[in-house]
């Protein structure tokens, strides 16, 4: 387990098993039950070379150096297809919102952890009902190589019992962490790890 205020790695994969994105984020909790780290603002990335499975060949945020704005914080359970993004907005720095962002369970590796962005994702926002993000783009992910047809199948699988959950008033997640602050003492994080 790690520190709170520790900085890791955090890399998304392919199905190949190759990074092609790197962030550096800040542990705010782990435990058994809880992985919570933030992308703090200007915090680096990193996008390794290589040719990759978009039109483009590069990752969608190819260009983007640092994360900008308020910072997202990211809360995952072990083993489970999803996170949640918190996000905040305008100069009070008000919470905005929910995005739960499907993906790969996470894997701790040596510095940090490996997850793989899964397209689809979940808006719930602090007032009204949620609705659906890039669903469109999965069936283009699949002709560009990214993702296979079971995949797909699988990520539409999870958006579903997800949102089964929403529309039953249910979440797993602390709505605390809507008034969660980071710690001014901590720098912005850097690569190192």
């Amino acid at each position: 387990m790690w520190s709170e205020g520790e900085v890791i790695l955090r890399r998304e994969v392919l199905n190949d098993g190759r990074p092609w994105m790197e962030g550096a984020v800040i542990v705010v909790r782990d435990d058994e039950e809880l992985l919570a780290t933030y992308i703090a603002e200007g915090a680096p990335f990193h996008f390794p070379a290589g040719r990759w499975p978009t039109v483009s060949g590069l990752h969608p945020w190819h260009g983007k150096q640092c994360w900008l704005g308020h910072g997202v914080l990211m809360l995952q359970r072990p083993g489970e297809a999803h996170a949640v993004w918190v996000f905040w907005q305008g100069a009070r720095r008000d919470f905005a919102g929910w995005y739960v962002n499907i993906q790969e369970p996470f894997r701790r590796t040596p510095h940090g952890y490996d997850t793989q962005d899964l397209e689809l994702d979940i808006w719930v926002p602090k007032e009204g009902s949620w609705r659906w993000k890039d669903d469109e783009l999965l069936e283009e992910r699949v002709r560009e190589g990214r993702f296979t047809p079971a995949q797909v199948t699988a990520v539409r699988a999870e958006g579903r019992r997800v949102v089964a959950e929403l529309d039953a008033g249910r979440r797993w997640w602390d709505s605390a962490w809507a008034d969660w602050r980071p710690d001014p003492a901590w720098p912005t994080p850097a690569f190192g790890v």
